[in-house]
């Protein structure tokens, strides 16, 4: 017996943990279209049923074909922002307000990914007003603070030398800045074994940082045809070497923000809302060397920031 329509989007949802909202976004739907569909009050027309039907094959009964045809789509998708939006440096340094929009977005998302129990209104008002929030801590204050100067410091760079280079010594200053006030060792990579919370993920022993970091960054800077592929992998691997004592998701989020600007692409704007989705796919990665899952979400986030960019 077939599984209706609404059977197959809550299989969908329970594997993948997309929200409905999200669900609605992979479909390219509304949420009270996908809502009505969950709930058998309508029928979806047939070429969404094909959409619907590649993500059930795709999620639920593991047919891993199925999403690099979807990924060339996304792929196509990109392309076509690109040459609607051929200078993202001009955009940004000519447009502060839209600079800040993309500044409150990744910092409040970073940080709530990592447990910041800032709102987004919270943010602004610490990072664009200099507001102290008695009710909040002033890690979480800082935090905010932090990241601000950190993107602030890459933009300034980025204006200035017309250029992004990605080093060593970049990744160590963002991470003292970042980690300015909260951390004593900020700016310097690990001396001790550490644990990712919450996962099976083996991060690397704290002797062989320095070196894997260097190659780390070699490869960052091999020409690749796939830069989505590029920047999953790179942002899988260097997550899985955790070189600092704290810090490790943003920078690491920090450093495919930089690889995305060098290719003129915004920041990759990954939500808290997708918190779930996100560490299950990066874990996936990390563990099976298998990227597409991830890749697939590092397309929608990136899409996610050039909203920012139609505003």
């Amino acid at each position: 017996m077939s599984l209706s329509i609404s059977q197959k989007l809550k299989a969908i949802q329970k594997v993948s943990y997309l929200s409905q909202q999200n669900l609605a976004k992979e479909i390219g739907v509304s949420f009270a279209t996908i809502n009505s569909w969950i709930n058998n009050r309508s029928t979806p027309h047939i070429k969404k049923q094909k959409i619907i039907n590649n993500l059930y094959e795709f999620y639920v009964s593991g047919k891993k074909e199925i999403l690099p045809s979807l990924l060339l789509t996304k792929h196509k998708q990109l392309l076509k922002l690109k040459n609607k939006y051929p200078n993202i440096q001009q955009i940004l340094s000519s447009r502060p307000d839209i600079k800040n929009d993309l500044i409150l977005s990744l910092t409040y998302n970073t940080n709530s990914l990592e447990g910041s129990t800032l709102t987004e209104a919270d943010t602004a008002s610490i990072i664009f007003d200099n507001i102290s929030l008695p009710q909040k801590t002033i890690t979480e204050q800082l935090e905010a603070k932090n990241h601000q100067t950190c993107l602030n410091y890459i933009f300034d760079n980025w204006f200035q030398s017309k250029q992004l280079t990605i080093d060593g010594n970049l990744l160590l200053k963002l991470h003292s800045i970042l980690m300015n006030g909260i951390l004593d060792n900020a700016g310097i990579y690990r001396t001790h074994p550490v644990r990712i919370v919450g996962s099976n993920v083996p991060t690397s022993n704290w002797q062989t940082i320095s070196t894997k970091m260097q190659k780390l960054i070699s490869d960052i800077n091999t020409n690749q045809k796939d830069i989505i592929k590029h920047i999953a992998t790179i942002h899988a691997t260097f997550e899985q070497i955790h070189p600092f004592s704290d810090g490790n998701g943003r920078i690491g989020r920090i450093l495919m923000h930089l690889m995305a600007l060098q290719q003129n692409m915004p920041p990759i704007l990954v939500q808290n809302s997708r918190k779930r989705i996100y560490y299950k796919y990066l874990r996936q990665a990390q563990l099976n060397q298998n990227y597409l899952l991830l890749e697939d979400f590092i397309y929608d986030s990136i899409f996610e920031s050039y909203k920012i960019l139609k505003d």
